[in-house]
């Protein structure tokens, strides 16, 4: 890479960084000229996102991460400090879906749902900042909603709380670091129909009784304004943008990227 990029020499972390949005992030803010650490529980994919990286050109790392577990975010963010001595970006990513009707929905998958999309970007949020405030520059947070922190949708209750969720903890933690003067912003992205493997998880609701992921091709014929679905790609961009310093004017602001599903 012969030319500096929009985000050179920052340090970055994304989290869920192994598939999906999640690595198309990692391989743009790398494109971007930030070292980027990936983590994940999926490490063999994990390693994969790295190796297309650094075969890019790139500078990333790898890190087995729970993102529920308190003990695991410290050894992350204290490993970022170790390796690379600051923190500039955080991709709060990781995420999961489970589907099913709110009336059948057991307990233990709607902690699971809370655990992973809410627990583990309060605990990103959380030990973060620290290290981001002590870097001096600031800082930008990114944290994955979903045009279902929007909107509700039949037979996600569980997701469409913890996304909604994260909207509104992203934008309480944006006025209290505007408050501290630290710098740090903090945004949250709403993907729409996105090509990712987080659908292979989602039953589709159209037709009763398959167990078959939705066709997102027909899908996003049918629901989406723009008629087609999104890429990981898509993401990546709008938040390159809020990584970088053309967005410094932007904090507890929520980044819809989603072909108009949500405007219809």
């Amino acid at each position: 890479m012969a030319m500096a990029g929009r985000v050179a020499g920052k340090v970055a972390l994304v989290t869920g960084g192994a598939s999906g949005i999640g690595r198309g992030c990692a391989e743009r803010l790398a494109a971007e000229g930030a070292t980027v650490a990936v983590t994940d529980v999926q490490d063999a994919a994990g390693a994969e996102t790295v190796a297309a990286v650094t075969a890019a050109g790139g500078k990333a790392w790898y890190l087995h991460h729970d993102v529920t577990d308190e003990a695991a975010w410290e050894r992350v963010i204290a490993e970022v400090k170790a390796r690379e001595g600051r923190l500039d970006i955080l991709v709060n990513n990781a995420g999961i879906a489970i589907s099913a009707s709110v009336v059948e929905m057991s307990l233990s998958d709607w902690r699971r749902q809370t655990g992973v999309n809410l627990d583990g970007v309060f605990l990103g949020v959380k030990h973060a900042i620290p290290l981001m405030r002590a870097s001096g520059d600031g800082g930008s947070i990114i944290n994955m909603s979903s045009v279902a922190g929007l909107k509700g949708s039949a037979n996600l209750a569980g997701y469409c709380a913890t996304k909604g969720g994260v909207r509104l903890l992203t934008k309480a933690v944006a006025m209290e670091c505007a408050n501290a003067k630290d710098g740090v912003r903090v945004n949250s992205v709403h993907p729409g129909i996105i090509e990712t493997p987080i659908w292979m998880s989602i039953v589709s609701s159209a037709a009763p009784g398959a167990n078959a992921p939705p066709d997102l091709d027909a899908l996003s014929s049918m629901a989406v304004p723009l008629g087609v679905k999104g890429y990981p790609q898509d993401i990546a961009n709008g938040v390159l943008w809020l990584a970088s310093d053309e967005s410094r004017y932007v904090t507890g602001a929520e980044l819809v990227i989603d072909g108009g599903l949500t405007v219809r």
